[in-house]
């Protein structure tokens, strides 16, 4: 059998020839020995334990039926009896029954470790043997892991690797090298002394146990706490006598593999380096076919001996303090030519080696001089590995990073594609370096339209969900920089983005909230893409974060503004107000108050909108007509007719532009061409009203024969030859914007609307004028041109019904 070394399968009979009778008691069938299992009599249990541990080795088959028989339950009782023979026989039958997978389940759920753990303290060798066959079957579920920690058994097992028997060390450390799978456990064997009993080992005359010893110490080796230990226990220097040693070529692979694992930590690498064993490494790797004629000596399942050097090569690629070192070798070189040609195990260490490397800042121009991106996204583009894909986008992330060069080099390799569809992948670290990358793409604005043409921005959508911060803080700055393009904009709008962008804005973690904001700002260039979001309740969100004292920010308070700075329309709609820096120009439409639990409707909607009783939506249609199409209107009337039906035709604003501007040139004083420019709104909108004739003055039913006549509750505020308060105050505004006067517009209630203006009292001559200006509201109703002194009373009259 596989897990005995000194004995052959009829051995068992005669364990206990010099305690047991020699002759064999015979049972019809093994359900007798199993029932006799709870004789009182001892020396019928001595043979019917021996007829069941005799029937087990015999075969798989035995062990199914005895335990379908229920053979287990008693010789787990029958381990602690009182007597010796009952106790050996007993624990021999239950490690043979143990090494079958159907009695190993049954075992797991009966509470036998702490009583086999028990025995393995006595000085019987046969226990010893059987005991710790047991364990090692055991061993290999978690549960009986956790099981033989509890009950003491790891420093039981590290003395019994001393036994002089070698059974006995080989069941042992198969059941150490089966604990230390979870590493927590690794450093207890170092505390309790484990490496030394190892280290003797390794000396074993037999190979399975020398072979099981080196797996175990490559496991042992993960810890952080083996590298010193490993240093100052001489285990490298045991190791360096192996790869020294041609004779047990045999075992070179898995002592390569222990110092993979300790190649990480600087003092012992420099340990290795002092002895030859990077030199040895190097060999392999510079030499491939020294390492073909080592492969067939080598056995370690399906890791040839290249592979084996590579991880070596990126196990100390993860320390930075190592680059320099692995520079001096030229070893970027080395991995760029093993990614083009090597096994799929090569190419998976060669990308954790170069995703290590490419943090080092010579090795970032190497690798693009020596051809390795183009290498590394020609293998990402084929390869379904996840470990490559892993680390071959990480390797580029680094290399990006701060580099223009190599972002440009990975897409010129045709990189964005590849990317693209990794975002797919379901691990978190390849999405959040994907989109590192293309993000670093897209910052660089010759390529950016060409990087947005690869329906990235419909990939970002899925990560924009991710629990992963990471990945939502890059998906987040790519979005910054792609969105600058206004079909990119266009393509996170119609792919069902903007609703997870704004979701984001309710965010706790401050670092996603910024990036949120910043995406938000840049989204908002454009109008249809800021309705989208005051859709999905942008503003309202932004509008709570700036009354916290913990979330507000000045990205925040930049989102919000960004938000309504692009869509005047809308900032005016919900608002009720716009500075003297928000111009009012071609496209502007004030429909009237919008409430945020509302849908805001662009101009398009409302224009296709039937007639209807709502108050009209008043348009700044500021279109210029050059002098070939004013022409061509003179000469086919027809066509002007069918225009002035239409919205977006009316010519009127350019001409009052023209006119104004030509009215106010001669004046040099502001106040006096804030006053030319009311009374020519005041005259345009019908004139000065009377207060007490302002329910009389028919503006209402003006605008809803524009309506009829237009056939649209959107009306042109060129058509407009008879307007209230908010009709003469928006013309007011969009006048003085385009001739560059400044001032504000501000909604009032029932119809009102107003101007503030700036304007320094007394002689403008005077040397007043370094004194703060002072805020005055323009009459363009009652006595155009008239300044009226903020909340003064004939302020707050204008204002108020």
């Amino acid at each position: 059998m596989s897990w005995r070394i000194k004995r052959n399968t009829a051995s068992v009979e005669s364990l206990n020839k010099d305690t047991i009778e020699p002759r064999r008691v015979a049972f019809k069938t093994p359900a007798t020995a199993v029932i006799l299992l709870d004789s009182p009599e001892e020396h019928v249990l001595i043979k019917a334990c021996e007829a069941i541990y005799g029937f087990a080795e015999e075969s798989d088959l035995n062990k199914i039926a005895l335990t379908d028989q229920g053979a287990l339950g008693p010789l787990s009782q029958l381990i602690s009896h009182n007597n010796k023979k009952i106790r050996r026989n007993a624990i021999i039958g239950l490690g043979l029954m143990a090494t079958h997978s159907l009695a190993k389940s049954v075992l797991q759920n009966m509470d036998v470790i702490p009583a086999v753990i028990d025995k393995l303290s006595m000085n019987d060798t046969v226990i010893q043997e059987f005991g710790t066959l047991y364990l090692s079957c055991l061993s290999t579920e978690s549960c009986c892991r956790v099981q033989i920690i509890e009950s003491q058994g790891l420093p039981i097992l590290i003395n019994l690797l001393s036994s002089s028997d070698p059974d006995v060390q080989k069941n042992s450390l198969d059941t150490i090298y089966n604990l230390v799978q979870d590493t927590h456990v690794c450093p207890s064997v170092i505390e309790l002394h484990g490496l030394p009993q190892l280290l003797l080992l390794l000396k074993s005359t037999f190979n399975s146990i020398q072979h099981l010893t080196l797996k175990t110490l490559e496991t042992i080796a993960i810890c952080e706490e083996s590298q010193c230990a490993y240093r100052e226990g001489q285990v490298l220097d045991e190791l360096m006598e192996i790869l020294d040693n041609k004779d047990i070529i045999e075992f070179h692979g898995e002592a390569l593999l222990v110092l993979a694992n300790c190649m990480g930590d600087m003092d012992n690498f420099r340990v290795i380096q002092k002895k030859g064993g990077l030199s040895i490494v190097m060999e392999l790797l510079l030499n491939p076919k020294l390492a073909e004629s080592q492969a067939g000596a080598i056995k370690n399942g399906n890791l040839e001996i290249l592979a084996i050097a590579v991880k070596c090569i990126a196990s100390a690629a993860q320390n930075s303090s190592i680059h320099p070192f692995l520079n001096e070798q030229k070893i970027e070189k080395v991995l760029v030519d093993l990614l083009s040609v090597g096994s799929d195990n090569v190419k998976a260490y060669g990308c954790r080696a170069f995703s290590g490397l490419s943090s080092f800042l010579p090795s970032k121009d190497l690798f693009r001089d020596l051809g390795g991106i183009p290498v590394v996204v020609r293998l990402l583009r084929s390869s379904k590995c996840p470990v490559i894909t892993e680390h071959g986008t990480q390797g580029l992330a680094n290399l990006t990073s701060g580099n223009q060069l190599n972002t440009l080099e990975v897409f010129n390799a045709g990189g964005t594609e590849v990317l693209v569809q990794s975002l797919q992948e379901a691990c978190p670290e390849v999405m959040a370096n994907s989109l590192a990358i293309l993000s670093r793409m897209a910052g660089q604005e010759s390529i950016r339209s060409e990087v947005v043409l690869q329906e990235v921005m419909p990939a970002l959508v899925e990560p924009l969900k991710s629990e992963d911060t990471q990945v939502l803080i890059n998906a987040l700055l790519c979005i910054c920089e792609m969105a600058f393009e206004e079909s990119a904009r266009a393509e996170l709008r119609e792919a069902n983005g903007l609703e997870p962008l704004v979701a984001l804005l309710c965010s706790t973690h401050m670092e996603v909230l910024r990036c949120t904001c910043m995406a938000i700002s840049v989204c908002a260039k454009d109008e249809p893409t800021a309705l989208e979001m005051c859709k999905f309740g942008a503003l309202e969100i932004l509008q709570e974060i700036a009354q916290s004292i913990n979330r507000r920010s000045k990205f925040t308070e930049f989102a919000l503004i960004s938000l309504l700075k692009y869509n005047l329309s809308l900032k005016y709609g919900l608002l009720g107000y716009l500075t003297t820096s928000d111009v009012i120009t071609h496209g502007f439409y004030d429909a009237g108050k919008v409430h945020f639990d509302h849908k805001c409707l662009n101009l398009e909607e409302l224009c296709l909108e039937p007639l209807n009783q709502r108050r009209p939506v008043i348009l700044v249609n500021a279109i210029e007509m050059s002098d070939e199409m004013q022409q061509k209107d003179e000469t086919q009337p027809e066509l002007v007719h069918e225009r002035n039906r239409k919205v977006m035709d009316d010519i009127s604003l350019p001409l009052l532009v023209k006119e104004v501007k030509e009215s106010i040139e001669p004046l040099k004083e502001e106040q006096e061409q804030y006053v030319v420019l009311a009374r020519f709104v005041s005259e345009i909108m019908g004139g000065a009203i009377e207060k007490d004739q302002l329910d009389t003055f028919p503006w209402s039913q003006h605008l809803n024969d524009l309506k009829c006549k237009l056939r649209c509750n959107v009306i042109p505020i060129g058509t407009i030859s008879k307007g209230f308060f908010c009709h003469r105050a928006l013309l007011f505004k969009y006048l003085a914007d385009s001739i560059g006067l400044k001032c504000t517009l501000v909604r009032g209630d029932y119809n009102r609307g107003w101007n503030e203006v700036l304007l320094y009292k007394g002689d403008s001559c005077s040397k007043d004028n370094f004194s703060q200006p002072s805020c005055y509201i323009v009459d363009l109703m009652h006595q155009p041109g008239t300044f009226l002194e903020a909340d003064s009373a004939a302020a707050i009259d204008y204002e108020s019904l």
